[in-house]
């Protein structure tokens, strides 16, 4: 009599396994694509957001520095106004240096503060801010533009600065030789007549950066006390 013999069963390989984690690799591939795809377009935005806050922080500071160089300007010009209107107030224009308390200097083509390095070349034309000429404009109040409790974002670096030339007596067109001339206002210089000089006043200031500066100029005439 034949014994059958049993049949051992076969260990079946699990296809279904292998494809689940075979998808399971692919979704984790691809999230960390996706991943790194949302990170740089996070740092990109993070770049373009910083670049936009610089430039507007320097167009505010360029926008501040001509503002008060204006400022410094307009009260410059007030100055040499209320000066003329008061018999024993003059400006001190000294010749071949700008004067310490008014900013003062009569114009000398020739002179030492108009050569290439001179104070007055460098005051109208030096990139940078210059602490050492001029006349520290500090407001009508005197409180200067570097400090300001109640608004803090309007600070300055500096306070703005200016200097003043002074380019002679205002004559009449045709009156002599080169001159600066015009037609209005005593300005014949005889005798219990006021003379009128022309100003060339110039002003710097700073934004809120240092490195933001702003240089304007003006022409302004007024009665030069004796």
């Amino acid at each position: 009599m034949t014994r059958s013999a049993k049949k051992r069963p076969m260990a079946a390989t699990s296809t279904t396994g292998n494809a689940a984690r075979v998808q399971g690799g692919f979704a984790l591939l691809m999230a960390l694509i996706f991943l790194l795809l949302i990170s740089m377009l996070a740092i990109a935005a993070s770049q373009h957001a910083l670049l936009q806050e610089r430039m507007a922080g320097s167009l505010r500071n360029a926008q501040q520095s001509r503002m008060n160089a204006d400022t410094a300007l307009r009260g410059a010009e007030y100055m040499l106004w209320m000066r003329a209107s008061q018999p024993a107030a003059r400006l001190h224009c000294t010749e071949n240096a700008i004067s310490p308390d008014d900013g003062c200097v009569v114009y000398r083509s020739y002179g030492a503060p108009y050569t290439a390095k001179g104070d007055v070349t460098r005051f109208r034309s030096a990139p940078g801010w210059l602490s050492d000429i001029g006349v520290e404009y500090m407001g009508p109040a005197r409180r200067g533009y570097t400090s300001h409790p109640s608004q803090a974002t309007a600070k300055l670096a500096e306070n703005p600065r200016y200097i003043i030339e002074d380019l002679g007596v205002e004559r009449p067109p045709g009156v002599g030789g080169l001159h600066e001339s015009g037609n209005t206002g005593p300005n014949n210089g005889g005798q219990g007549q006021v003379a009128i000089h022309v100003y060339r006043i110039t002003a710097r200031a700073t934004g809120g950066n240092a490195n933001a500066v702003s240089i304007v100029q003006s022409t302004f005439d007024a009665p030069a006390m004796p």
